[in-house]
C-alpha cells in the first residue's frame, strides 16, 4: 500500500499554527503523535523507493530525517515554543549534514513545499562551490535553466550578496550566481496536492529531477576532503 498524508496530520498543523502554546499542545499531545506517526510513514518508504535514484537515503529511516517539532527559544525573540510544522532532510550524514540534500516541509493552510540544493554552507564550501560555478557555469546552468527544472521549480532560490563576491570580478559570467549564499529549489506545494494517493509519486519525482542540481553541489565538496 502506498503511504499518503492524511488530513489530519494538516489539520493539525494548522491549528497548531494558530494555538502555538505549551497548553494546548499538552491538550493535543494525542492528536500530534497520530500526525507524526502518519508523517514518519510517509516517510519511511519515501526513504525506500529514493534508494532507486540516490545513495545518500540508503540505511536511513525516516526517524533518522525529520527535525524535532520543539523550537530552540533561547536566543530567538519568536518564543513560540513549537514549531507549526515538519521537516525532514534527507542528505549523506543524516539530517545536520552540511552537504547538499532533499527537504519536505509539510505544514497547513498550502504552506508545504518539497526543495533540494545546499543550504548556507560554512565558509569552506561556500568558497568551493563558488570556484566549482565559475569553472563550470554552463554544467549549472543546463540544469538550473531547463525548461522543465523552472517549470517545477522556478528560478534557485537563496540570499545573495550584494557586492562581488571576493575574488572575483562584476563581468565574471557566473557572477549571479556566484553572489549566492545558498543555492536551493523549491516547489511549494498545496494541501490539494499533498493529500493525493500520488503525493509520494510527485515527491519521487521531484526529488529525482533535483539530483543533477545536489551532485553538482556536492562535487567540489567531496574534493575537498581529498586534498
Amino acid at each position: 500500500m502506498i503511504s499518503t498524508i492524511d488530513k489530519h496530520t494538516l489539520t493539525f498543523l494548522a491549528d497548531l499554527s494558530r494555538n502555538n502554546t505549551r497548553e494546548w499542545f499538552n491538550e493535543h499531545k494525542p492528536r500530534y503523535e497520530k500526525a507524526r506517526k502518519n508523517y514518519l510513514s510517509f516517510l519511511d518508504e519515501l526513504l525506500r523507493e529514493m534508494e532507486h535514484f540516490e545513495p545518500a537515503a540508503r540505511g536511513q529511516q525516516g526517524k533518522d530525517t525529520v527535525f524535532r517539532i520543539y523550537r530552540d527559544v533561547r536566543f530567538s525573540n519568536d518564543k513560540r515554543p513549537y514549531k507549526d510544522h515538519f521537516g525532514a532532510y534527507v542528505a549523506e550524514g543524516g539530517r545536520k549534514s552540511v552537504l547538499p540534500g532533499y527537504y519536505l516541509h509539510l505544514a497547513g493552510d498550502n504552506r508545504s513545499f518539497l526543495a533540494g540544493g545546499l543550504w548556507y554552507p560554512p565558509a569552506a564550501e561556500l568558497k568551493a562551490v563558488r570556484q566549482e560555478l565559475d569553472y563550470n557555469l554552463e554544467e549549472f546552468k543546463r540544469i538550473v535553466e531547463s525548461e522543465d527544472f523552472k517549470v517545477r521549480f522556478g528560478e534557485i532560490e537563496g540570499e545573495q550578496l550584494k557586492t562581488t563576491p571576493k575574488g572575483y570580478e562584476k563581468d565574471n559570467p557566473a557572477i549571479h550566481y556566484l553572489r549566492f549564499k545558498s543555492w536551493n529549489a523549491v516547489m511549494p506545494l498545496s494541501d490539494e496536492q499533498v493529500l493525493r494517493p500520488d503525493f509520494l509519486q510527485l515527491v519521487l519525482e521531484s526529488f529525482r529531477m533535483l539530483k543533477p542540481l545536489n551532485d553538482f553541489l556536492t562535487h567540489p565538496l567531496k574534493d575537498m576532503g581529498e586534498e
